[in-house]
């Protein structure tokens, strides 16, 4: 188990469920089925290698275009996250954190997204975050939105500004981002916060990604030099 590896803040895309699906002839739901129990065992790993924030890819600003079947599984495979699982959560002192456009989900899953945060809020073992109707253009621009009405003239517009009027104001940018399924893109997933992260793409389907895959992406993570740009 790698544990020495320098990720504090880890993203994570989950990519693949469909095809996942169809590759084995199942139903699409089936896929997204096995992708939700990855991404519950995915929490344990981070917790256990000590990464303090993990950031998955949950629902994009670009996914209400698929079918109303396929987005209303998804909405209740969300709802159950939050409140099946939410106890379990809890017991492990883990936080959670939602980010997106929250006012156009379900005013249910509103209901169960605000309820879960508030009753985590204090929790200091780990954070989940999920991105819910994230996109990162969208981010952005509330994100001016908020400077622009703050701000008293062009000069306080500032990258600092701007980080603070993020979704995830006052965390620590992605050390790591890790895209399953063999797709070679971010998708606007975390575009502000992760312009140094390092980059990793697996063929994996995330129903498949394993507790392996995850440490090779450590460790590869730890053998690269990070240079910021400079």
């Amino acid at each position: 188990m790698t544990t020495n590896h320098g990720v504090r803040h880890l993203g994570i895309i989950m990519d693949g469920n469909r095809r996942w699906a169809k590759r084995r002839g199942l139903p699409t739901l089936e896929g997204h089925r096995r992708g939700y129990a990855t991404f519950k065992k995915a929490g344990d790993w981070c917790l256990k290698r000590g990464i303090e924030i993990l950031t998955v890819y949950a629902f994009s600003t670009e996914n209400w275009n698929r079918s109303k079947k396929e987005v209303g599984y998804l909405m209740r495979l969300l709802e159950q996250a939050l409140t099946r699982d939410l106890g379990e959560i809890h017991r492990k002192n883990i936080r959670i954190l939602v980010i997106g456009r929250m006012k156009e989900l379900p005013l249910r899953l509103q209901k169960r997204i605000s309820e879960a945060m508030e009753l985590t809020k204090k929790n200091t073992r780990g954070t989940l975050q999920l991105a819910i109707n994230y996109g990162g253009r969208a981010e952005i621009v509330d994100a001016m939105k908020r400077v622009y009405r703050s701000a008293k003239s062009a000069s306080h517009i500032t990258e600092a500004s701007i980080s603070e009027a993020m979704y995830t104001a006052g965390q620590p940018d992605p050390d790591l981002i890790i895209r399953t399924s063999g797709e070679q893109r971010t998708s606007g997933f975390l575009a502000w916060q992760g312009v140094y992260s390092e980059l990793l793409f697996t063929d994996r389907m995330w129903p498949e990604f394993t507790e392996r895959d995850l440490d090779a992406a450590l460790s590869e993570f730890k053998r690269r030099q990070r240079r910021f740009g400079a």
